[in-house]
């Protein structure tokens, strides 16, 4: 047996003792959640190693209710006599708590009763010598790249972690993933000509992983393409988000479709369900289930059975993003979207988003705009949630005649997302580089304040 699977059990076991004391002491329904992790990461900048950090953690979560009375409390040690006085504790402050009508475990027949092997867990460690020397490849890469004059420092790190959740309704389930990652800040140019630019790379298993120079090398052609970058008026144009942030959009989507806010009437898509809020033919899938996923996960957060679901089909919305408690609010039920911590109580969440690919490429996608921004980098948090309202701070190439040229920085792009997802087009090009993905997309008419 592995050593992830017997920390598995022995998370279970410690799982299903505490869940037993807490029903002795008085509650009516109990889960709880254990998470493990182990962690090695090392920063090097100009070929010194400047940090090497291991980290552990055994964090462990209980949830009581007595009636629709429920209370939180968290643990990172689970000596039998501390356990006992977690349990106390949370029967304690579940009497004093205000009732919640929607609080509750999930309906027992959606639990997962067995759920498939989705390759998430990498047994190989690394070593912080193994570290450090991908770090310092992808530095030497980057600086290697004619024109790049500093580094502000590479970074390499993996680890492994471990989940297991229990509820007194009937689930017992637990899993292990692994993560590896490099990365790489870079600048080129000097004096007030500086500009800075990145690469990163995060896996499953090590050997999925981007060669470190190939990720250097990246980083400072980037770095050299955004030198001189000029102002431009302000105009309505066409805007191209690469598939390198593009992502975001669907970040915010996520956010308006989540069951809580529709609950509290704070989304601006609240009234949108069956209605068409992008063009025909778009689909927005989540998947977690898919193998290797960097957000995938067999289970979601109430021992739910999750699968993929898409939640804009032809342009039509067709799901909220729902636990249980949300799922309630709506006269709805569970799409097995609930995420769960060890201090509060279950979340919801997307897994594995992400926007199908069109059938353009880049190329064609931008040959018939005059004049427009195609955008590699944003800045700044202006989206409001309840309106849709949208103001990002942009940089990146301008587009002359279908063509990307120079680079341009200090721009402002703005507009309403409700809008926006319905005149955006997207590209051929979608990778599965993070948890939230999507082609390099275009919007037409945004505002693009300039100089």
């Amino acid at each position: 047996m592995s050593e992830a699977k017997k920390n598995e059990l022995h998370s279970l076991n410690i799982l299903d003792d505490i869940i037993a004391k807490a029903k002795k002491a008085g509650a009516d329904a109990v889960d709880a959640v254990r998470i493990q992790g182990t962690s090695t990461s090392v920063s090097f900048r100009l070929g010194e190693v400047e940090e090497i950090e291991r980290s552990e953690a055994h964090d462990l979560g209980l949830r009581v209710m007595i009636g629709k009375q429920q209370a939180f409390v968290s643990s990172n040690d689970t000596k039998p006599e501390l356990l006992d006085e977690l349990v106390e504790r949370a029967i304690s402050m579940a009497k004093n708590m205000p009732e919640d009508e929607y609080c509750g475990q999930a309906n027992p027949d959606l639990l997962a009763k067995d759920y498939p092997e989705l390759e998430l867990y990498d047994e190989s460690t690394r070593t912080a010598e193994e570290l450090i020397e991908t770090a310092k490849q992808a530095e030497e890469a980057a600086l290697a790249v004619e024109g790049v004059t500093n580094s502000e420092g590479a970074s390499s790190g993996f680890g492994h972690t471990s989940i297991a959740l229990a509820t007194s309704g009937g689930f017992r389930g637990s899993y292990s993933s692994s993560s590896h990652s490099v990365g790489i800040s870079v600048i080129a140019g000097t004096g007030t000509g500086m500009e800075r630019d990145y690469d990163y790379d995060s896996v499953r298993f090590f050997e999925d992983m981007r060669d470190p120079a190939t990720v250097g090398k990246r980083a400072g052609e980037r770095a050299i393409q955004a030198l001189n970058p000029q102002k431009m008026p302000s105009a309505s144009v066409p805007v191209v988000y690469s598939n390198r942030i593009s992502g975001g959009l669907l970040g915010h989507l996520s956010g308006a479709i989540s069951g809580a806010s529709v609950a509290r009437g704070t989304s601006f898509l609240k009234d949108s369900m069956g209605e068409q809020i992008l063009p025909k033919g778009i689909n927005v899938v989540d998947d977690p289930h898919r193998i290797r996923g960097l957000a995938s996960k067999p289970f979601d957060g109430e021992g739910v059975a999750n699968s993929r679901i898409n939640f804009v089909e032809d342009g039509v919305l067709q799901n909220w993003v729902l636990n249980s408690a949300a799922a309630r609010q709506l006269g709805l039920e569970t799409n097995g979207r609930a995420t769960r911590g060890t201090s509060s109580p279950p979340g919801s969440g997307m897994t594995n988003l992400y926007m199908e690919a069109g059938d353009q490429s880049v190329e064609e996608l931008i040959k018939d705009i005059k004049s427009g921004l195609f955008i590699t980098s944003l800045i700044g948090f202006g989206v409001n949630g309840v309106t849709g309202d949208y103001s990002r701070g942009a940089s990146g190439f301008w587009i002359e005649d279908g063509e990307i040229t120079h680079p341009v920085s200090e721009l402002t792009v703005a507009g309403n997302l409700k809008d926006m997802f319905l005149n955006l087009t997207p590209a051929n090009d979608l990778e599965f580089v993070y948890g939230t993905n999507a082609p390099t997309i275009r919007i037409d008419g945004m505002m693009v304040a300039g100089t």
